[in-house]
């Protein structure tokens, strides 16, 4: 089908997800995936089985013919498979000779066809499909095989990476595919219109699916399929966080963490407390005040928005947020143990429980701070005592030159070059550490320095300076055998970028 591969060679390509962080689901997210398919595909089946023989009946009524239509759809890792529907065209030759596609006032299909099609009762036997293991509840949708012979090879192994589902983002956005196809030109504009759109949707499923995310695909497409909802749009972002997606991430993986946080803070008092008195609280009474403690935060993370940071990228001001947040939970946590009998304990306990909770959560929360700050700190001394790579010196050891080092430490070119430190006219700052880095002397320095540190790359990063002390600057380091690059040029060429494109849309505007 060359014709659908140069449509989907120049179509899909412009619009396919690119240079996305996937997120790697865990080996837990796979099984319960694979545990619920079984469970589901074996209950519908016996559920609906009435169902199915109402359907066969009436189907059998309605045309002559077999029940069930067998395709061919491409499956995982690219292994063809058949896939099962309930038949919804004529038995005739013209049913098999025409489009893959099919669209609104397509002849070839029967008028109990149109409403199994309509209300999605056709697609059903797949659950054999889920049993069998060729198919999973909820996937990228199959794919006729020459259609899918026409994909960009990287979009094809990623999306065949994972099951086939009988529903999936793409199919709940496009449920209506039929009515928005004209018979005329149905293969043209499937190509053109709906295939690329759907091949997004399926990439950003396999990048970011989670088992959660799957119950809320499954969800959607149960309320999408009655007629009260089913011409209603359904936004895109809901169907990859949906409801019990946001709940869990936002609410059950804090509650679950800071629960087991606050059981281990406590569990470290009660060891402490038994250093110097005896001691009995018990395991269940010390779960329970973990349990409220935790539940406390969760309602004080939502009253302060903490609920919404995302804490790889939080700033250090929102340790204030979660001490504050700390402190109301206990004080809740404190009138419920001064009310209820079986686990009232002493109040400098509860201040000690309070500090050591803290400082577990905000441990846990930046954990990924923590970890990348000290790999940060060991590159930068490997690099400084390193002789592989390029050794690059920061001239300015201000704002713009800790600019310099962020770009260059968080570019591919981290590990062919390596910051040894930085060089300041400022003595206050000479023999100090900024971000980690030594200022290892003044500009008259700078002959001594690059040959000490074997300098092959000076970075220039001094935005506020006169033109003529710039060039002396400038001056001194073209003696020297090392290539320079101007910062305060690349921040031009942005400023005035932007600056730009704020007058275009002021004209807009205006």
């Amino acid at each position: 089908m060359s014709r659908a591969a140069d449509f989907v060679d120049v179509q899909v390509k412009d619009r396919m997800v690119k240079n996305q962080k996937p997120i790697h689901p865990s080996k837990i997210s796979f099984f319960l995936k694979r545990t619920f398919d079984i469970l589901g595909a074996s209950l519908g089946l016996i559920v609906l089985s009435p169902l199915f023989a109402f359907v066969a009946i009436r189907i059998k009524k309605d045309s002559p013919g077999p029940v069930y239509y067998h395709g061919t759809r491409i499956g995982l890792n690219g292994k063809n498979f058949q896939i099962f529907k309930f038949r919804t065209m004529y038995e005739n030759p013209e049913s098999y000779i025409g489009a893959p596609i099919t669209a609104r006032g397509d002849s070839r299909i029967t008028p109990f066809g149109e409403w199994l099609r309509k209300s999605k009762i056709n697609e059903l036997p797949q659950l054999w499909n889920v049993l069998k293991g060729e198919m999973s509840v909820v996937g990228p949708r199959p794919e006729d095989p020459d259609i899918a012979s026409g994909w960009p090879e990287d979009v094809r192994n990623e999306i065949l990476s994972m099951r086939p589902g009988i529903t999936s983002p793409a199919s709940v956005i496009y449920r209506n595919e039929e009515n928005m196809l004209t018979s005329s030109n149905v293969m043209d504009d499937y190509l053109r219109t709906i295939l690329p759109d759907k091949l997004r949707l399926d990439q950003l499923y396999v990048r970011y699916f989670s088992f959660f995310s799957d119950i809320d695909v499954v969800f959607m497409t149960l309320t999408h399929i009655l007629p009260i909802w089913r011409d209603s749009a359904v936004p895109e972002r809901k169907l990859f966080t949906g409801p019990l997606t946001w709940f869990v991430q936002k609410f059950v993986t804090w509650f679950v963490m800071d629960t087991l946080i606050a059981f281990i803070a406590i569990s470290l008092v009660v060891l402490i407390w038994r250093a110097s008195a005896p001691l009995d609280i018990g395991f269940v009474r010390m779960l329970a005040i973990s349990s409220i403690l935790a539940l406390g935060l969760a309602i004080t993370n939502i009253l302060f928005g903490i609920n919404k940071i995302t804490w790889q990228y939080a700033s250090p001001m929102h340790v204030l947020d979660v001490a504050v947040s700390t402190a109301l939970a206990l004080f809740i946590f404190s009138m419920i143990s001064s009310l209820v009998v079986e686990i009232k304990i002493p109040k400098p306990m509860i201040i000690d429980f309070g500090v050591l909770s803290f400082l577990g959560f905000i441990v846990f929360r930046y954990r990924e701070r923590l970890i990348t700050g000290l790999a940060s700190r060991w590159i930068r001394w490997r690099s400084q005592n390193s002789k592989l790579g390029e050794h690059v010196l920061v001239i300015g050891a201000g704002d713009c030159g800790q600019l310099a080092i962020w770009l260059l430490e968080r570019s591919r070119l981290s590990t062919v070059f390596s910051v040894v430190g930085l060089v300041d006219d400022d003595y206050r700052k000479v023999g100090q550490r900024i971000n980690g880095l030594p200022v290892l002397g003044t500009i008259q320095d700078l002959p001594e320095i690059v040959k000490k540190k074997s300098i092959g790359l000076v970075m220039f990063a001094i935005n506020k300076i006169s033109p003529s002390e710039r060039d002396r600057i400038l001056e001194q380091v073209d003696n020297l055998p090392v290539r320079v690059l101007m910062i305060p040029e690349m921040l031009t060429i942005l400023s005035d970028y932007f600056t730009q494109q704020a007058k275009n849309v002021e004209v807009k505007n205006g």
